[in-house]
């Protein structure tokens, strides 16, 4: 089994789901007492979001670069980025550590075609909602992707950063959360990938009438899929 290096910490709520997925998908296919490999390193969220909001994307690729070096030269063999927003830079990552990264639009757009479905609605921080990084990849990939109106994307980001990302779960979010999502399903929408890693805290499959893709899952079981393969 690969080693597989957790960069996380953004939030640190999301990436601790990551951990318990992944060792509970490991278990699930190997049985008895078995548990990944994994090396996790968990940075300082405040100062990236502050570079998130002023735009400083390539101060972020630089941070982040040098963490994944640090995780390869622990000895992780395959990477993963705990966040969605954070791909962002996820070329630059692997260019610049020489990691084997296993990026979340991927495996989700593998998800979705699993499920047969054409058209998604997109949930997540307004970079991944309206950025080319997400929505673009999905959409190379042959899926229709719907985003909620300029308000409404305004709204989810909020709750993510003010609430989610705080370890904040409140109710009349979750009703905004389904409210957005009634609005993509009226836009055609299949199904809603929840493209932020701390809105599966919020809201789940159960809570709605159509498919929804929990992406750090989908992510934490790729991870595991992958570091099993031979």
């Amino acid at each position: 089994m690969k080693r597989i290096g957790l960069l996380g910490g953004m939030s640190w709520e999301s990436t601790l789901e990551y951990y318990r997925i992944i060792n509970e998908t490991v278990k699930r296919i190997l049985g008895e007492t078995h548990s990944a490999e994994c090396l996790i390193y968990s940075v300082d969220f405040d100062p990236l979001e502050e570079m998130q909001h002023r735009g400083a994307w390539s101060e972020i690729a630089a941070l982040l670069t040098d963490r994944a070096v640090r995780l390869r030269e622990a000895g992780a063999e395959l990477l993963v980025l705990c966040t969605n927003t954070m791909h962002r830079v996820a070329e630059e990552i692997q260019a610049g550590s020489g990691m084997d990264l296993l990026h979340i639009a991927d495996v989700t757009a593998a998800a979705i075609h699993g499920r047969g479905l054409r058209r998604v609605g997109l949930l997540g921080t307004r970079f991944t909602m309206e950025e080319d990084f997400y929505k673009g990849r999905l959409e190379r990939s042959g899926i229709s992707v719907a985003i909620p109106t300029k308000n409404r994307r305004e709204e989810v980001h909020r709750v993510i950063y003010r609430e989610l990302c705080l370890g904040k779960i409140e109710e009349r979010s979750r009703r905004l959360f389904l409210d957005v999502v009634g609005e993509l399903v009226a836009d055609g929408a299949e199904g809603v990938v929840l493209g932020c890693t701390e809105i599966p805290l919020l809201v789940k499959e159960e809570h709605s009438p159509i498919p929804l893709f929990d992406t750090t899952a989908v992510h934490a079981r790729a991870a595991v899929e992958r570091a099993l393969r031979p």
